[in-house]
């Protein structure tokens, strides 16, 4: 088998995205095809529209969450951010008075 036709073996190997072994292994985002990342896509889309619909016609007290996106293969998972605490009056007026005593 010459290089040249190992080549071509090769890079058909690489474009074959969701039916590659090989390019499913080196990245992971090519184990779906571009139709799956279609149907994701109207699948997040029509979430939001009927949560948009939902929230316009609903209470302003309702609790209603976002929805979130499907996960696509190859996305790292966003780590929650920390909740930050406020500091209270007397926290913030013991801090300054601290400075005064210096």
């Amino acid at each position: 088998m010459s290089l040249r036709r190992l080549h071509v073996l090769i890079q058909a190997l690489f474009k074959k995205p969701g039916e590659s072994l090989l390019l499913m292994d080196l990245d992971e985002a090519t184990s779906w095809t571009e139709t799956n990342h279609i149907l994701a896509r109207i699948s997040d889309g029509l979430e939001l529209s009927n949560y948009l619909f939902i929230k316009a016609n609903s209470a302003e007290d309702d609790d209603l969450e976002p929805p979130k996106p499907l996960p696509r293969p190859g996305q790292v998972a966003e780590e929650p951010k920390p909740q930050l605490a406020l500091a209270s009056g007397e926290e913030v007026a013991d801090f300054f008075n601290h400075f005064g005593t210096l």
